[in-house]
């Protein structure tokens, strides 16, 4: 297999929640581990998410995991996840399923450069830039 480059999210307590989200909007496989699952069957985290990947028929990979109740949990800031291509369609179905419940920071309008592009952080606290390439003729 070749290396790839895919985000890994963290969560506190709610990857299941946000792992079945990000497969309801891009469709996919999903699957989802337990601490539990991995030995920690007594332990306060035993239902909490320890390893999450989502693959998508798009060739799209997303991994995520809860934090351990005894770890600090840092929320997700930094960083965006980011979506780019000229299938305008399938983007801006993405758009409106990721956006609808979060909070829209640049709504997605045509921009100075000629795409279409626009920033929202869905309603589990991440960051997603979405850009439309518009062909050039």
């Amino acid at each position: 297999m070749a290396s790839r480059l895919n985000p890994y999210l963290s969560f506190n307590g709610n990857a299941r929640q946000a792992m079945e989200f990000y497969a309801s909007v891009f469709g996919g496989n999903l699957s989802l581990n337990t601490f539990a699952q991995f030995g920690a069957n007594d332990s306060p985290d035993a239902e909490r998410i320890m390893h999450a990947m989502l693959e998508t028929d798009a060739g799209y990979t997303i991994m995520g995991a809860d934090s351990a109740s005894d770890m600090e949990h840092r929320p997700m800031s930094g960083f965006s996840v980011s979506l780019s291509g000229d299938d305008a369609d399938a983007l801006r179905g993405y758009w409106e399923k990721l956006s609808a419940s979060g909070t829209t920071t640049m709504p997605l309008q045509k921009q100075v450069w000629g795409d279409e592009f626009g920033m929202c952080v869905d309603s589990f606290g991440v960051s997603w830039l979405v850009n439309i390439t518009q062909s050039q003729a």
